[in-house]
């Protein structure tokens, strides 16, 4: 019989795309949603890529409370714990880390209650990072953000602690043979599977739009999301991946060579994209005076902080494509699903 996997949070584009795969290589799946009248959505944006044939199943569970969790896990082999809240700009720390933690505390406890033989969970490459960017230079895993940091904004500061709160848990308490493994991606593109969640690619919709002005000098870890779930799914297999945290961060690519990248590859697809470089200063007294929401890319302002991914490539033989062809894959997807 076919072994069944856990993914977290089924109406997310990461997890749209992990369930997708898990199906093409034979696994049942089973997924959780907040609400039975979303299992349609997730449904149909699959069988745009596979048939999920019966193979597909549901759980009602929510990150912020317990009910489900027990009856989302029984029979479960694998959890792939791909759940968490994006936040809005004006979400407060609280707003982002409380579901963030204790929802991953509360898959951990009922994966390992229920026998599960490891869960892998998606953090962020936030969580290992210098945490005010005020360094440059190549960081690994054996790097954690400082949670503390009073400049971290509370998206990274709720990966942070979500992760550690993990690793904390595994240490502490009696899971029997459960393992744990982290994940740690950068900037999420590709295509999409449906309109209904598109996830971090929605920059790639702005620009496509013509909505933004000028791009900012923001310097990006592309990875593909079809790549992210590969990773994921090596290590959730791989003997050498129990007890491990991986960087999944690409290629390194600057917001106006992405630009560059969607006007000139797209033809006239792509007219109105912006290549204009809008000045670190301008972008400052915009987020000082005029939108706050840029507050929290200003830090990152010129910046070329990277993380290297030679452990995940070395254990698991990752190889992930290049950042340019994930943005042009992606903007493709959009205008073919009418989102640009």
């Amino acid at each position: 019989m076919s072994e069944t996997v856990l993914v977290t949070g089924g109406t997310g584009y990461i997890a749209g795309w992990c369930i997708t795969e898990l199906l093409k290589r034979g696994y049942d799946v089973r997924t959780t949603v907040r609400s039975a009248k979303r299992e349609q959505v997730v449904t149909d944006a699959v069988a745009s890529e596979v048939d999920p044939a019966g193979r597909l199943t549901f759980a009602t569970a929510d990150l912020t409370a317990d009910a489900g969790w027990e009856e989302a896990m029984h029979g479960v082999s694998y959890v792939l714990h791909v759940a968490s809240p994006l936040g809005a700009p004006n979400d407060s720390a609280t707003d982002l880390i409380t579901p963030a933690r204790d929802g991953t505390l509360r898959v951990l406890r009922a994966a390992s209650e229920a026998g599960v033989k490891r869960v892998v969970m998606t953090s962020a490459a936030n969580a290992a990072s210098p945490s005010s960017y005020a360094a440059e230079g190549v960081t690994d895993e054996t790097l954690w953000t400082d949670p503390d940091d009073p400049t971290l904004i509370p998206y990274r500061r709720s990966k942070t602690l979500a992760e550690r709160a993990a690793w904390d848990f595994m240490e502490s308490n009696d899971t029997g043979d459960m393992e744990l493994t982290t994940v740690l991606p950068g900037a999420v593109f590709g295509p999409i599977l449906t309109t209904s969640t598109i996830g971090s690619v929605g920059i790639i919709a702005r620009l496509l739009k013509g909505e933004m002005k000028g791009v900012p000098r923001i310097g990006l870890e592309i990875v593909d999301v079809r790549d992210l779930v590969d990773v994921h799914l090596r290590a959730m297999t791989s003997p050498t991946a129990a007890g491990q945290r991986f960087l999944a961060t690409g290629e390194f690519m600057w917001m106006p060579d992405m630009a560059k990248a969607l006007h000139d590859g797209l033809g006239a697809r792509g007219s109105r994209v912006p290549t204009r470089q809008i000045p670190d200063f301008a972008v400052r007294l915009a987020a000082r005076f005029r939108d706050p929401s840029l507050r929290a890319i200003t830090p990152a302002l010129g910046r070329r902080n990277r993380h290297s991914t030679d452990k995940a490539r070395a254990l698991l033989g990752w190889q992930p494509r290049p950042a340019r062809q994930s943005v042009l894959d992606c903007a493709n997807s959009l205008i073919a699903h009418g989102a640009a």
